[in-house]
């Protein structure tokens, strides 16, 4: 079996594959050479990335969710790997990918419209399970369980939209064992000790939206508590000093998109608060150490445009440190930004880019000083990004 870490480079199949999906033409993976050094898996560190995961969202309605693998070893960017692989599976990957995780040797891969999270082993990207979850969204994990937060009812804008839902799975056996009931609309979710916290949307009951962070106590699988924060949230992150870090995306027209700052009201409590509220739009986040890398897209009513930044904030001080990390001008090659995630062995900066949104996007790569590297070809939408590296046993957070 052929791996997709530092061995995968058969470049023989140049030839389309059939397959059992009525005469359908299954599309081999696409190689593309980058400009960097191969090196030996053996001489990678173990706490530095051997390659990296992008899932594709694919826009809605199209089934045109894929994977891509960047080959740090190999020098490679290798396109719509899940289709090579998986051959058999119908309709591919899915409709809407909107998150990719590992844990332990597993590939994870939450597939929105099509109502499931598909399961592959991460060295092959081959299929191992489907979980069925309805409308789910995005997927953490602690002491072997998955946690998947769902939207729950249909896709689609409903003033009486129902309340959402966190899935408990077992990740040995792949089945959901519990869920608990949240928010309205729950986009991201964080785990700190044995809490569970989850940022409600209320995206689908819009002019109505939800503002609160439900807590919920894993031992029991019961919500305990929902913290007032602000409107429409989507991201939730948690620091090196047990804080949250998360984003409203306001309403679009009067609340502009903020980032709120939740913090335990003592060092006795498990409680937590508000207890900043900054004024940084943020469409997407990643922190590594102390830094917070994000980017936003504002669209403005008055200039009919979007409103795009890049910055990095110090999470210890709560100062930014920049407010535009790529510093060579390249920044203007990026029509929309979409996707972010830093190595954090060499700390070099991947951004995606949307494009219009039907068509194929882009993937960049800068050093840590925010000079581009290099720039490939992705999936439609391309979004979510997930580092693999040589013991796929062993956990990095």
């Amino acid at each position: 079996m052929r791996t997709l870490a530092c061995g995968l480079l058969s470049l023989s199949v140049a030839v389309s594959l059939t397959s059992c999906r009525e005469d359908e033409i299954v599309v081999p993976s696409e190689y593309e050479l980058l400009p960097m050094e191969i090196r030996k898996e053996a001489d990678f560190a173990d706490n530095e990335p051997i390659g990296m995961y992008l899932l594709n969202e694919g826009n809605m309605g199209s089934n045109k969710a894929s994977i891509d693998y960047v080959d740090f070893c190999n020098a490679y960017y290798i396109r719509s790997v899940y289709t090579e692989r998986n051959p058999n599976v119908i309709k591919e990957l899915g409709d809407v990918g909107n998150d990719i995780q590992i844990y332990g040797s597993k590939l994870y891969a939450v597939i929105n419209c099509s109502h499931k999270v598909e399961v592959m082993d991460v060295r092959t990207c081959v299929k191992l399970a489907q979980i069925e979850i309805p409308n789910c969204r995005y997927i953490r994990f602690s002491r072997g369980k998955a946690y998947v937060s769902a939207y729950v009812g249909p896709v689609s804008i409903d003033p009486n939209a129902q309340l959402g839902a966190v899935y408990e799975v077992d990740t040995a056996s792949l089945q959901v064992t519990r869920k608990v009931t949240v928010g309205y609309q729950p986009d991201e979710l964080e785990i700190m000790g044995e809490y569970i916290y989850v940022a409600n949307s209320g995206g689908y009951r819009v002019p109505n939206y939800d503002y609160t962070v439900s807590v919920v106590e894993r031992y029991g699988m019961k919500q305990v508590q929902k913290i007032p924060v602000m409107i429409n949230l989507h991201r939730i992150r948690k620091d090196n000093y047990g804080k949250l870090w998360v984003s409203s995306r306001g309403d679009y027209e009067n609340v502009p998109s903020c980032l709120c700052l939740l913090q335990r009201k003592d060092e006795f409590s498990t409680d937590m608060l508000v207890t900043d509220t900054l004024p940084i739009p943020c469409s997407e986040m990643t922190i590594v150490g102390d830094s917070m890398y994000y980017y936003s897209v504002s669209w403005n009513n008055q200039t009919e445009d979007n409103n795009i930044s890049y910055g990095i904030l110090n999470v210890q001080t709560k100062q930014i440190v920049t407010d535009h990390f790529i510093t060579d001008g390249t920044e203007h090659e990026i029509r929309i930004p979409y996707g972010i995630a830093v190595n954090p062995y060499n700390s070099d900066i991947f951004v995606t880019d949307a494009k219009n949104y039907v068509s194929s996007g882009v993937l960049h790569c800068y050093d840590r000083n925010g000079k581009k590297r290099w720039s490939v070809r992705t999936g439609d939408i391309p979004a979510h990004m997930v580092f693999v590296y040589k013991d796929n046993a062993k956990i990095y957070k």
